[in-house]
C-alpha cells in the first residue's frame, strides 16, 4: 500500500512539520507522493527528488505544481480544465496549527480525502491543553494540577515555585519554561505569550518519572509501541526532541515491570477509543508515587513517532485498513414536500 504524506501548514511548528516529512521519505518507500502546504494555504505537488530542507527553506517550493483539494481528491490545473491526481491515502504529517487544530482534518473530511490521522473532535480536545485535561478527567485519566491565564489577566500573587509554563495551544516544547522563583516569572510569561494568548501553569516536579507510548486502533484492536523513557534534562525541551536526530533512531524500551506498562496502555486506550480513530497518536505521561498521569497528547508526533514502532510499515498499513467511514446520508427532501404538500391544501 503507498501513501502520500501532507505536510507544512501555518504554524510556528511548520519547519519541524517539513523535518518529519524528509524523515518519512527515508523510512517509507512506500510513500509516493509528498503535498506541501505553505502559510499561505497553498498546497504544492512536491517531487520526491526535491524533498530536501533547502528546497523549501530557499523557497524553490513555489516552482513546483500546484494543486487544490475538491472532491474525493486533489486537482491540478490543466491547457484543458483540470485533472485529478488520485493520490493514495493522505497522511496528516501538519504539526501545530492547521494540522492539529482540526483546520485540516475539517478539510479533507468536507472533501471525503481519506486520510491516516486525528478528526476534528480530537483535535479540538488534544490541541488545547485545557480541554486536554478536561477530557482526560472526564475519562478517568489522571492530571496534574494547573491553572490558566490569558494575556489581559493578573498574574496570580500566590503560586508555588518551582513551576512550569506552558502555551496552552502549542507543542514541540516551544515557549515552555520552568521558573524556580517570583522574579523570574515576569520573563518566562512574556516569552509563553509570545506564541499564544493562553497559558497553562503546572507545578515542575524534579525528577519526576516520564513515559511515551504511541498507538493506533486497527481492525482487531489498539496496538502499542512499545514504552520509551525519554532522556531529558530538566524536561524534554524543543532541543532534545528535535536536533538530537540520534534520539529517534536509537530510542530504547524503558525497563518497566508488567504492572506499570498495563497502566499506561490503559489510560491510553482511554484516552484514544471512541475519539482518536483514524489516527496514530502518541501520549507522554508522568509516574509519580505508582500512580499515571497524563502530560500531554500528541495527535500528530514527529515522524509520527516512527521510532518507537518494532515494525513502523507494519503498523501503518494495519491502520490503513480501520479509517472512520463517513457515514451516508440521503437527502430526499421528503419533508419538504410534506410542507409543500401542507400549503397545497
Amino acid at each position: 500500500m503507498s501513501f502520500c504524506i501532507l505536510f507544512g501548514g501555518k504554524s510556528y511548528e511548520h519547519e519541524i512539520s517539513i523535518v518529519s516529512a524528509i524523515a518519512l521519505k527515508k523510512l517509507l518507500p512506500q510513500v509516493k507522493h509528498f503535498v506541501f502546504l505553505d502559510a499561505l494555504h497553498n498546497f504544492y505537488l512536491i517531487p520526491i527528488q526535491n524533498m530536501q530542507s533547502k528546497f523549501f527553506s530557499s523557497k524553490e517550493y513555489i516552482k513546483a505544481q500546484k494543486i487544490y483539494p475538491k472532491k474525493d481528491g486533489f486537482y491540478l490545473r490543466t491547457f484543458f480544465g483540470e485533472k485529478p491526481l488520485n493520490l493514495p491515502i493522505l497522511i496528516n504529517l501538519i504539526h501545530g496549527g492547521d494540522g492539529e487544530d482540526g483546520s485540516v482534518a475539517s478539510l479533507l473530511d468536507f472533501y471525503g480525502i481519506p486520510y491516516i490521522g486525528p478528526r476534528n473532535p480530537a483535535c479540538v480536545l488534544s490541541f488545547d491543553k485545557e480541554l486536554t485535561k478536561l477530557l482526560a478527567k472526564g475519562r478517568g485519566v489522571l492530571s496534574l494540577e494547573y491553572r490558566v491565564l490569558y494575556r489581559d489577566m493578573p498574574i496570580p500573587k500566590n503560586l508555588t515555585f518551582p513551576l512550569i509554563i506552558k502555551p496552552a495551544r502549542l507543542g514541540s516544547s516551544i515557549g515552555i519554561s520552568i521558573v524556580e522563583s517570583q522574579e523570574k516569572l515576569q520573563y518566562a510569561l512574556e516569552s509563553a505569550f509570545e506564541f499564544d494568548e493562553k497559558i497553562l501553569i503546572e507545578p515542575f516536579i524534579e525528577g519526576i518519572k516520564e513515559y511515551n507510548l504511541a498507538g493506533f486502533k486497527s481492525k482487531e484492536g489498539m496496538r502499542f509501541s512499545f514504552v520509551e523513557e525519554p532522556e531529558k534534562k530538566k524536561f524534554l525541551d524543543f532541543e532534545k526532541k528535535y536536533l538530537d536526530f540520534s534520539r529517534t533512531s536509537n530510542a530504547k524500551e524503558a525497563e518497566i515491570s508488567e504492572d506499570l506498562k498495563l497502566a499506561l496502555r490503559e489510560n491510553f486506550s482511554k484516552l484514544y477509543e471512541n475519539l482518536f480513530e483514524g489516527a496514530l497518536i502518541r501520549c507522554d505521561f508522568f509516574v509519580k508515587d505508582n500512580q499515571c498521569y497524563l502530560n500531554e497528547i500528541n495527535p500528530i508526533p514527529g515522524s509520527l513517532a516512527n521510532y518507537l514502532f518494532k515494525d513502523f510499515q507494519e503498523s501503518l498499513s494495519q491502520l490503513s485498513k480501520a479509517l472512520p467511514k463517513p457515514d451516508e446520508i440521503k437527502v430526499t427532501y421528503e419533508f419538504l414536500h410534506q410542507i409543500q404538500f401542507a400549503k397545497g391544501k
